[in-house]
């Protein structure tokens, strides 16, 4: 099987894609303001128990208190079959680990068992344990390498041995166990004398986790487009593995690397409630909170020979194109599969055993159970992470939640990618550039810093003009040229200027003023917060790029 991952660094957004046999199958995405918090290690403060749930709270720093569950609390022989009350008390300060993020209204999931994984294993320093790789299924090998880890394991501790470290010797283990143990030796150092509630350990960034869960010797090519990224890795890998260091690139084109390979086009598809096929059936997947339900449908597609043989072929391309959009829209939780009914008994055992084979490719456990009585297919996948539609879209506020559109935070990034292409291949000093007003302020940001970092990285000036009736997703190059020219013609007012305007609505951080839009251009009126609706003669007295203020001269009868 053919794979390559490529990397997008940006300033805002990291991203990664991983191709297999020339798809899409999985996307990660890491923010800035937002940053993955799985793995992370923490000293927390037990908020309360809840003997009833068999859980407790734990205050560990974030905006919600962690949940922790009895089975993942006991750490101890003897504290297994213990109620929660047994095990942790209100105040107790104790040491743990996120295993699975925040969701909605949900805290973040922890548990007692800390795992520090490496690149050839995984040190479990709270538990007394041997685990291999259930990908490893040479029964010799499994052998060989128990039999390594026996050898190497420190004292009631535990260690896995991971997919990659299938061929490695005892060398390469130790060396890697041994640069587990002195982290774990830190993270203890800062349980003594870090105050409760504290982060002891960050899990790595997005690229680095990228190296150690997925660049294995199966991958052809590791593509990312950051130079100093780069050669920082490729320093990295000179010193573990040449081998891998060969199959590093640089990408040096000019269209945005996501783009260029057509990521850009998957993860818009993902984010379609309708997948089509190639023979032209589709599929309909609907995401609730609790589940996931597939609906799969012929379509188009009408077949050649008997009926029952179309069926067969679409639930066939359906079942293998479901896996791989599980992946890559990140789907976890209870999955229902509702496909088109089949009465031949072998049909529905093909389609199975082809699902069965897609499961094997995914790195997230996942256990089919089986047909329902309903004849659905029932799947249950864990949720380790967000999916792609919650980081990507929010509820529309225009249909009251019953459609979907890019969040603030994706439709920022959209457009600053959008404008920095623009710049690319515009030879000017300047660009007007026209949003919607809701994009065009959170573009700008306060006091205009995001606009001014953007400026920075395309050693343009950037004029933003708010266009009230575009589309949220609507970035419009309305002209360029000089710097006095755009000047010019993007700030419709002068100091002094009178016009008579309606007071729109009232500014978000000073609300004791008014706001209004003169083609696009945002007007502060000051001590004009309690006239919204009416009408009104305003005096501009101070002009900015992004805004102006003004006061009130008269009120309209």
């Amino acid at each position: 099987m053919s794979k390559e991952i490529v990397v997008n660094v940006g300033p805002e957004e990291t991203r990664v894609a991983i191709r297999e046999d020339g798809q899409w199958t999985e996307v990660f995405l890491e923010r800035t303001v937002n940053q993955r918090i799985v793995g992370n290690i923490y000293k927390g403060r037990v908020e309360n128990v809840l003997p009833g749930m068999g859980a407790a709270f734990v205050n560990i720093g974030l905006e919600k208190n962690a949940f922790l569950y009895v089975e993942d609390a006991t750490i101890k022989e003897e504290e297994k079959n213990l109620p929660i009350e047994r095990i942790v008390k209100t105040n107790q300060e104790i040491v743990t680990q996120i295993v699975k993020e925040p969701m909605g209204s949900k805290g973040a999931r922890i548990t007692n068992h800390i795992t520090l994984p490496g690149r050839n294993l995984v040190l479990m320093p709270t538990v007394n344990y041997i685990g291999i790789s259930r990908r490893i299924d040479r029964e010799e090998d499994r052998e060989r390498l128990k039999k390594l880890a026996e050898g190497i394991k420190p004292e009631n501790m535990g260690i896995i041995i991971r997919t990659v470290a299938e061929n490695e010797g005892e060398e390469e283990l130790t060396k890697d166990l041994q640069f587990l143990l002195n982290l774990w030796q830190k993270v203890q150092h800062k349980v003594k004398y870090t105050p409760a509630p504290a982060v002891l350990y960050h899990d790595l960034d997005l690229v680095y986790r990228t190296i150690r869960d997925f660049f294995t010797d199966d991958v052809d090519r590791f593509i990312l487009d950051c130079p100093e990224k780069y050669q920082e890795i490729a320093d990295f890998l000179n010193s573990f593995s040449l081998g891998l260091r060969k199959k590093l690139y640089l990408y040096q084109g000019g269209e945005d690397i996501f783009r260029a390979y057509g990521v850009e086009t998957e993860i818009h598809k993902a984010l379609r409630r309708k997948v089509w096929l190639k023979s032209g059936g589709y599929l309909i997947f609907d995401q609730t909170e609790a589940l996931t339900v597939i609906d799969v449908n012929t379509g188009k597609y009408v077949g050649s020979n008997s009926f029952a043989e179309t069926i067969l072929k679409t639930n066939l391309e359906a079942a293998k194109e479901i896996m791989r959009q599980i992946r890559l829209r990140s789907i976890g939780g209870i999955i229902l599969i509702d496909f088109i009914d089949m009465e031949v008994t072998e049909h529905q055992e093909k389609v199975l055993s082809v699902l069965e084979e897609e499961v094997k490719k995914d790195r997230t456990k996942t256990t089919i159970l089986g047909l329902t009585q309903l004849g659905l297919v029932e799947m249950t996948r864990k949720k380790v992470r967000p999916s792609l539609e919650s980081l990507m879209q929010r509820p529309c506020s225009c249909c009251d939640g019953r459609g979907r559109t890019l969040s603030e935070e994706a439709l920022v990034i959209k457009a600053q990618r959008e404008i920095e292409r623009a710049a690319v291949n515009v030879r000017a000093e300047a660009l007007l550039v026209g949003l919607h007003p809701t994009v065009a302020g959170y573009l700008i940001g306060p006091s205009g810093s995001y606009l001014k970092r953007l400026e920075e990285r395309t050693h343009k000036y950037i004029y933003i003009r708010g266009i009230r009736g575009a589309e949220l997703e609507e970035v419009k190059l309305i002209t360029w040229g000089s710097r006095k020219e755009i000047e010019a013609r993007s700030l419709p007012v002068r100091v002094g200027e009178q016009f008579n305007v309606e007071i729109e609505e009232a500014h978000i951080a000073y609300p004791q003023n008014g706001l209004v839009r003169l083609s696009g251009y945002v007007v502060e009126v000051e001590k004009a917060g309690s006239l919204i609706g009416e009408k009104a003669t305003i005096e501009i007295t101070q002009v900015n790029r992004t805004y102006a203020k003004a006061k009130v001269v008269a009120l309209s009868s």
